[in-house]
């Protein structure tokens, strides 16, 4: 099983900054393409950003040159700098792993051959002064 955990949510004036960050654990081999998204209330979820494996990054319009995506594959995580926020960024940030799922022996992970998606909890940030 693996886990996604966010965190860094949070209030902030409309002009200010987040950092969230994202945790993957658990039997994990490696990690493909990661993402985040985020649903405000009564809208769909929608893409924010997603960077492959190799550093590889996509980003939705409404938050290019605004937010960068990054992520350190040594320690399964992945983090969205926000600057410049606008109330309409207020919305629960969600964030997606594409997983090789791993099968632990004699130290390390070994691929099973499986690859399943996976999303954390998500976190709230809301813009507002």
């Amino acid at each position: 099983q693996v886990q996604l955990v966010e965190s860094g949510g949070g209030l902030v004036q409309p002009g200010g900054s987040l950092r969230l960050s994202c945790a993957a654990s658990g039997s994990i081999f490696s990690i493909n393409a990661m993402g985040w998204y985020r649903q405000a209330p009564g809208k769909q979820r929608e893409l924010v950003a997603t960077i492959t494996s190799t550093g590889s990054t996509n980003y939705a319009d409404s938050v290019k040159g605004r937010f960068t995506i990054s992520r350190d594959n040594a320690k399964n995580r992945m983090y969205v700098q926000m600057n410049s926020l606008k109330p309409e960024d207020t919305a629960v940030y969600y964030c997606k792993a594409e997983v090789r799922a791993g099968t632990f022996g004699s130290g390390t992970y070994y691929y099973t051959g499986y690859d399943y998606d996976y999303w954390g909890q998500g976190t709230q940030v809301t813009v507002s002064s």
